[in-house]
Parts: structure tokens; C-alpha cells; sequence
């Protein structure tokens, strides 16, 4: 792989990660509610997600995928599904007032938790699937050792989403100090549930003919 192709899919990773998408919502929610540190298992679940698709994609599986109208439409359906489910979760969610009467108290989910919802958001996207099998192939060079180039490429796009979703959850997280009351609490949480289940709604419009445009 030459250094033209590596820079090449280094912008186009750039751009990719820092388009808003369910990942950006969910670093910026987490990070609002929890705080940078703990959202980290969030983020790291999430790029666990990414990286299986990666693997799909390279595998080759990816392009049986959508090639299968049945196969995509159950994942399409299952992530859309998932996302309207966290949203509706977040909407929901109850917040516990101090007693101070001030300063709104939410139960932080366990690591583990975090981390799982990180990476099924990113594992049942199927848009995710979609960029992987269109723009992969492009930046992978013929006749050249395949493993090589994929680990480069999966270690680019790892470090370039960590550093995005870590910077989201660090806005967000700095606006903590305008959310300590109940009130706005609720707000936040209906504003990023709203959010979450409108990308989810959205992906039930993902077309398999969005790889080939």
C-alpha cells in the first residue's frame, strides 16, 4: 500500500467518522450523562462493533450480505429496531432528584452494559456494512499481501473513530454543569432519545443499491 492510498483513506475516514451519525449521538449522550471517562466503555464497545464489520467486509461476507435481500433486510431491521429501542430507553429514562432538590442523580449502567450497547449500535448498522463494502476494495492493492493492508486500514479507522467519539463525549461532557437540575435532565434525555430513534427510523429507508452509487 502506498502512501498516497494510505492518506487517501485517512481523510476519507476522517470525514466518515466525523459525519453525526447513531455513534456520534450515543458518544455525545453518554457523555452528557456520565461524563468522558466512563463513557470510554461506550466508545470502545462501539469500535469493537466496527471492527467486526471491518472483518466482514474484508472477509467478503459483506458483499453476500447485500447481495441477499432477505439477509440485509433482517440486519437492517434489527439495528433500526435497536436504536428505536435505546431511544425509547433514554426517553424514558427516570431521573431521582437530590436532596438538594437541585441536582438530578442518574444510575450510571455498569461498564459492561455500556460497552454492549457501544457495539451492537455500530454491529447492526447497516450503513456501516454498506461504506465498508463500497469504499474498502478501493484502497486495497492488487497482487499485495491482503492481511497487511486490512490491519493498516482497521488500525487508521480504529484510532481516527476513538479520537472523534472521545472529542464528542468531551463537548458534551462539558456542558454538564447546565444539566444538574431534574428538569433539564428529562430534556437532554428526550432530546437524544428523540435523536436515536430518528436515525433508527431512518435506516429502515438504507437501500442495498446505496453501495453501488
Amino acid at each position: 500500500m502506498s502512501f498516497a492510498t494510505w492518506i487517501t483513506f485517512f481523510i476519507a475516514a476522517c470525514i466518515i467518522a466525523v459525519s453525526p451519525g447513531s455513534g456520534a449521538v450515543l458518544s455525545m449522550s453518554h457523555g452528557l450523562s456520565y461524563g468522558v471517562r466512563r463513557t470510554s466503555a461506550t466508545i470502545f464497545g462501539l469500535q469493537t462493533g466496527l471492527m467486526m464489520i471491518f472483518c466482514i467486509a474484508g472477509a467478503g461476507v459483506g458483499s453476500l450480505l447485500l447481495a441477499s435481500e432477505v439477509a440485509f433486510s433482517i440486519v437492517k431491521t434489527v439495528g433500526a429496531l435497536y436504536l428505536i429501542y435505546l431511544g425509547l430507553s433514554q426517553w424514558r429514562a427516570k431521573v431521582s432528584v437530590g436532596a438538594s432538590q437541585d441536582r438530578a442523580e442518574l444510575v450510571v449502567p455498569t461498564a459492561r452494559k455500556r460497552f454492549l450497547t457501544g457495539f451492537l449500535t455500530n454491529a447492526t448498522n447497516p450503513k456501516g456494512i454498506i461504506f465498508m463494502v463500497a469504499v474498502l476494495p478501493q484502497f486495497i492493492t492488487q497482487g499485495s499481501p491482503l492481511l497487511p493492508q486490512l490491519l493498516i486500514l482497521a488500525a487508521t479507522m480504529c484510532c481516527i473513530d476513538l479520537v472523534v467519539m472521545h472529542s464528542y463525549a468531551f463537548l458534551a461532557s462539558s456542558m454538564q454543569r447546565y444539566f444538574r437540575d431534574a428538569s433539564a435532565v428529562k430534556k437532554q434525555n428526550r432530546v437524544f432519545g428523540g435523536l436515536l430513534m430518528a436515525v433508527g427510523a431512518a435506516l429502515f429507508f438504507v437501500k442495498r443499491g446505496a453501495a453501488s452509487a
